[in-house]
């Protein structure tokens, strides 16, 4: 374990090292957080400036999973998304026949495709996400308890491991077809999950909440946020998200035995 937070010290250090050699990209991408927040922020304040609830959420309860929405988003654009998209995002090693050195190192490969790139000036994109929370658990007025912030904690973490699970799922299926970029499938839906899951119809609800999880991944903690989240929910989503990632990496292993290396 201290081995692997090592190696995940000096990736994420050369890769700070590339970002920071292009300053220009931190104005940039500071323009695009602050378009972002302000994008979310101005459209729920556009629909409860008209109705006071939508299927349950308030205002509070629904800037609570703007906040998780933006904090996951983070997280992909930091590590999960950089990382993977290197081996089966366009132009990835998986295409380009470079993954073979991959394979040749001596470490986890799935750890090593998972940590090895970060995207620094994503922790604007964190920032923003964290003071868009604290400002919605303030704006609730009531006090949490240990029990809620516990389960929120939990759900989170689901949450984070629903979304590596998701794209790691996705991101081994190159290794069947590497002519079909399968990460752009969660890409666009991974957008509806900003909005309570029941504001959609009932078969998207299912699709979005059990066959493609965008929807655990974040109206979850946000109920257990917001103190509305039921028991049997909680533990489910314990449950169905060890089991994704479990699922996620078998599948990525199985995939790398399929790999062919580009110099046979």
């Amino acid at each position: 374990m201290l081995h692997h937070l090592k190696l995940i010290g000096q990736f994420f250090k050369i890769s700070a090292q590339a970002e920071i050699a292009y300053r220009a990209n931190f104005f940039i991408r500071l323009l695009y957080s602050v378009l972002n927040l302000v994008t979310g922020l101005f459209s729920l304040l556009v629909i409860f400036n008209q109705v006071e609830t939508i299927k349950g959420w308030d205002l509070p309860s629904a800037l609570i999973l703007l906040g998780i929405y933006l904090l996951l988003g983070a997280l992909r654009s930091l590590f999960i998304g950089p990382s993977l998209e290197s081996v089966a995002g366009m132009d990835g090693e998986i295409w380009t026949g470079t993954f073979d050195f991959t394979m040749l190192r001596p470490v986890d490969k799935q750890f090593l495709v998972s940590f090895r790139y970060w995207r620094l000036f994503a922790l604007i994109d964190l920032i923003f996400a964290l003071g868009v929370l604290v400002y919605a658990i303030v704006l609730m007025g009531t006090p949490l308890s240990i029990l809620t912030l516990i389960h929120f904690l939990a759900t989170l973490m689901a949450g984070i491991l629903l979304l590596y699970a998701a794209l790691l799922a996705f991101s081994a299926l190159v290794f069947w077809n590497s002519g079909f970029l399968f990460t752009w499938v969660i890409n666009d839906l991974f957008q509806l999950a900003r909005y309570p899951m029941g504001i959609y119809p009932q078969w998207l609800r299912l699709i979005l909440t059990w066959i493609i999880p965008v929807g655990l991944m974040t109206t979850i903690p946000a109920q257990a946020l917001s103190g509305t989240l039921s028991p049997t929910m909680f533990i489910l989503t314990i449950i169905f998200s060890v089991g994704a990632f479990i699922g996620a990496s078998i599948l990525f292993r199985r995939g790398l035995q399929k790999y062919s290396s580009a110099s046979s």
